[in-house]
């Protein structure tokens, strides 16, 4: 993952949970879930509009 060892990314969240702390942190990865979530389907929606615009010119 990203060139991350196992020690690397233990401190990771170490630092994750004082920063942010263990109530946040559940939050933040439901944002971050649907931001990507938002993103791939954009992605995927540009997709299908290339390919409608193609199908429309033959």
């Amino acid at each position: 993952m990203f060139g991350l060892g196992l020690p690397e990314v233990v401190i990771i969240a170490i630092v994750a949970i004082v920063i942010f702390g263990p109530k946040k942190i559940p939050e933040l990865g439901n944002a971050l879930g649907k931001t990507l979530r938002g993103f791939k389907e954009e992605l995927n929606s540009d997709d299908d509009d290339e390919t409608t615009a193609e199908q429309e010119k033959q």
